[in-house]
Order: structure tokens, then sequence, then C-alpha cells
């Protein structure tokens, strides 16, 4: 159930994240006072494909994952993120609808932020209408990675770039190794649970990983990075 917090100042809602930083005082104000900060458990939607978008995040706690639902109940997870990301689509400035689902996967903090101030702020400030700019670009550009390797790899480079992938961008503070699900990994590799399940296996047959439970410790980066690679 989402708890909704009441606080007084965005704190790292913003201040953190470069694309924030040419804001004059009087716009960090304008956020301020009309953003709010909610709470969210593990498996509670934070955003719904194809409802309607009235605000951004930024992840202030917690992990969430980001995903496009698909046909007969499919979904393709675009990414993870952790504090401090913001999480937007395009649907702004288009038909302000929300183009993919966002769902916290562990206790999570998202401070909303309004898209109608966002876009008064866009008109008065050019320098931040260019970091807006350049924010967008990059995830565009990594959408069009993940898309060339999703069907162009074998599902061993898949996998292996999907450990890959989760080792150094989303679990990069564990030591050891990070527990995922098996319909996430999956679903961020765009196979069936069965398939992902036989490769996590024969991976761990030749020592590449351990696994315990949804638990994985990743054995040899260098060979699994080849696979990646090779595909």
């Amino acid at each position: 159930m989402k708890d909704l917090m009441n606080i007084k100042h965005c704190g790292e809602c913003i201040s953190n994240l470069p694309i924030f930083r040419s804001l004059t005082e009087e716009q960090s104000e304008m956020i301020n006072t009309t953003r709010c900060r909610v709470r969210y458990r593990p498996g509670e939607t934070i955003f719904k494909q194809g409802t309607a978008m009235t605000h951004i995040i930024i992840v202030t706690e917690g992990l969430v994952k980001v995903y496009l639902e698909g046909i007969n109940d499919r979904n393709l997870i675009l990414r993870f993120a952790r504090p401090v990301a913001m999480i937007g689509g395009p649907g702004f400035f288009t038909d302000y609808k929300n183009h993919v689902t966002t769902m916290a996967i562990e206790e999570t903090s998202a401070c909303f932020i309004d898209v109608n101030t966002l876009k008064e702020i866009i008109e008065q400030n050019q320098n931040f209408a260019i970091a807006l700019l350049k924010w967008v670009n990059s995830h565009t550009l990594s959408t069009y990675t993940k898309f060339i390797e999703l069907t162009q790899k074998g599902m061993h480079g898949r996998i292996a770039g999907a450990l890959l992938y989760l080792h150094k961008e989303v679990f990069f503070d564990m030591e050891g190794g990070f527990r995922i699900n098996r319909q996430d990994l999956a679903d961020l590799t765009a196979m069936s649970k069965e398939s992902g399940i036989r490769i996590l296996k024969e991976l761990k047959d030749e020592n590449l990983i351990s696994v315990v439970g949804n638990y994985i410790v990743l054995n040899d980066i260098d060979r699994l990075e080849k696979i990646s690679m090779k595909g």
C-alpha cells in the first residue's frame, strides 16, 4: 500500500541529478511546492502502461523495474533503476500517456514531479531543456542497444549479457552476488522462464556462476563477457 509523505525540501530528489543543476532557486522552489514523495512496497505499481502521464518520478530509495507490457501477458524489462534516477517516458510532450509500467522491486521511495511544472521550467530555462533532451537521447540509445542484443544474440549471449548488466549497473554495490527472480531474468532477456533456468544451469555446470535459490554469484566475468560478445 502506498504511503504518502509530506516533506519540506526536495533534497536528493533533484540536487544529485545533473539535469537539474541549471535550475534557478525560484525554479527549484516551483518543483518543491508541487511535488510529493510516495513510498511503495515490493510488487506495487508506480506507473501503469496506458494511464495518463501527469508526473515523472525521481527514485530516491529502493529499486524499480521499467517494462513494456506485451502480447499474451508477456513483459519486456527495459531497465532497472536505483537512486538517484529519473523515470519519465515518451508520453511527455506527445500524448501524455505512460507507455511503460514501473514497479517497485524493493521498498522504494519516489518523488513525483508535476509535468506541467516541468513544461513551464523548460520554456523558461534553455540549459535545462538541453539537459532534458540529452537525458531522453541517452535512454533512446540504450534502448536501441538493448533491441540489437535481443534480436541478434542467441539465448546464452542474452543471459550472459543480462547477468553482467545486473552485476555492473544494478547491483554494483553488493559484494559477491545479487538476487533476481527467474521471471524477471526471463523478461529482461526476452525468453521463456524455462529457457532462462536451463541456461543458468548450464552456466552453473561450467562453474561460470554459482546459484543458490534466487542468489547468483558471477565466478568468471571474463568468460561471461566473451559469451555475451559472441552472442
